[in-house]
């Protein structure tokens, strides 16, 4: 229901909330002095409903539907679907409340009704339903108040209007649930606007609503086959857009949710179109800051990829290993954790592909200072199957680590990672005892070459050091400018040799 404005022609008093009085011709200053004047604080919303009606009707309740004989049912529901759709304002705890509990009720009476009444959905009905659930639903999202909002430690700002906001959104799933749903019919309302503002709605700050939002979009995308395209193609331009531009997004766990859902329905072979959506959308997702509060989401979805097409490996794991935080140690422990996850499902022909760089990253990850990275990347011998893999691969593995591991157990600091690494030591010399000798002795002989050009080098700068101190000892000594340049007489001339 629209705002109502006043009649044209009729003067605006001074009192009326968010209008001025308009002042006379002569009164009215060209040049604004609004940069002079001390700026008010902007006030922020902590509801979304900014279309609430001051001069709205008053609601008074009807008869309930279950008393009505059955040729006057339909006409009552009508009723009250035109009842739900009055808004009223919830930041004032006191105003209407007579109207919000007639509204309350009736959304009660609904939701009973949707959901356990056969015969109720008839086509003339469909549109007053979406119309009262867009009404209800479909909102301009107020600005957060805190904009260094952080999900995982500064509480949300929950709906105010949640309590007649919740029994709208259960109504809407129970509607798209109910056996005398017809998507036929429906589709002519529930269309390609109406999921992209459905969409826009997952920025919501309440996690309550974000929850029915993840179902009844699961449920659109499940019933309507004409806009399952489209709906990919809105989260692709979502995900892109909080990548590239907005970095803020409080709804991307959902969407990565559904997207989990969906790609396990993928058929075989997977388009072009499916896999273009992990290189150029999963992956990247992995470089934004706030990836903790997605990762399990987004870690299953890759995974379920894999599981589909396992050729699409190679490029994940080089995916990942390009993205690879260098300074975010927690970032680190989650990267570490889905590369677990991918070599539990990962194939031997696959594994040949990545296992260098692969663990040539892992070898970095053990000598870092951090001992939970260090920790966490030395478990990957702990898994049976990545062990198996390990061990059929064991020549091209185990040069890869063995100097960092070698190295970092005679310095690290944390005497747990040392017990680990000695462990993995008599894991590699047991399945290799050759090949461990042979690297043993080549660490060997690369460090005392080390220390042997290092040697030579600090006796270089000694000798240098000395040749400094002799100079200095016999004085200044000439510049060879002064040595090539013409000698001086006593009268000024040049002298004579």
């Amino acid at each position: 229901m629209e705002t109502k404005l006043p009649p044209a022609g009729t003067p605006t008093s001074p009192s009326s909330p968010g209008l001025s009085p308009v002042p006379p011709p002569d009164k009215v200053d060209g040049f604004s002095r609004r940069s002079l004047r001390r700026a008010r604080p902007r006030r922020s919303h902590s509801s979304s409903q900014f279309r609430y009606q001051s001069n709205q009707r008053e609601l008074t309740p009807l008869p309930l539907l279950k008393d009505v004989p059955a040729s006057e049912l339909h006409e009552l529901l009508g009723q009250k679907l035109a009842q739900c759709g009055v808004l009223f304002d919830f930041l004032d705890c006191v105003a209407d409340l007579k109207g919000k509990e007639v509204k309350r009720a009736a959304l009660n009476e609904l939701v009973e009704c949707v959901g356990g009444t056969r015969g109720v959905l008839i086509e003339p009905v469909y549109p007053d339903v979406i119309r009262m659930i867009s009404v209800n639903i479909f909102r301009t999202l107020p600005p957060s108040e805190n904009p260094e909002f952080d999900p995982e430690e500064d509480e949300p700002n929950l709906e105010p209007s949640w309590p007649h906001l919740q029994l709208v959104y259960e109504f809407f799933l129970r509607f798209l649930e109910s056996p005398d749903f017809q998507p036929s019919v429906a589709k002519r309302y529930v269309d390609q606007k109406f999921v992209l503002t459905l969409l826009e709605l997952f920025d919501s700050e309440d996690p309550r609503e974000r929850e029915y939002l993840k179902t009844i979009l699961h449920r659109v995308y499940g019933k309507f086959l004409g806009l399952r395209a489209y709906v990919r193609k809105q989260c692709n331009h979502i995900f892109l857009r909080f990548i590239y531009e907005l970095e803020h997004f409080n709804g991307v766990a959902e969407l990565l949710e559904i997207l989990g859902s969906i790609i396990n329905g993928f058929a075989l072979p997977l388009k072009t179109e499916h896999k273009q959506f992990l290189v150029r959308v999963l992956i990247p997702l992995h470089s934004v800051k706030s990836l903790s509060i997605f990762h399990a989401q987004l870690a299953y979805c890759v995974v379920q990829f894999l599981e589909k097409d396992a050729t699409l490996t190679e490029h994940v794991i080089r995916g990942l290993l390009k993205y690879w935080p260098k300074t975010c140690t927690q970032k680190e422990v989650m990267f570490l954790g889905e590369m677990e996850e991918i070599l539990d499902v990962i194939e031997p022909s696959q594994f040949v592909k990545i296992q260098e760089p692969l663990f040539k990253q892992v070898a970095r990850c053990v000598s870092s200072p951090h001992f939970q990275v260090a920790e966490r990347a030395l478990y990957f011998w702990n898994n049976e199957y990545i062990l198996s893999l390990i061990e059929d691969n064991c020549h091209a593995v185990l040069p890869a680590v063995f100097g960092t591991l070698y190295q970092v157990s005679k310095e690290h600091w944390n005497p747990t990672i040392v017990s680990l690494i000695y462990n993995v030591l008599k894991t590699f010399m047991e399945m290799n005892g050759k090949l461990f000798d042979e690297l043993t002795a080549s660490y060997k002989l690369e460090k005392q070459q080390e220390q042997q050009k290092a040697r030579e080098r600090q006796e270089l700068w000694q000798g240098l050091e000395e040749l400094r101190l002799q100079r200095l000892r016999r004085g200044p000594a000439e510049t060879p400018l002064q040595r090539l340049g013409p000698r001086v007489g006593p009268g000024g001339g040049p002298g004579q040799s």
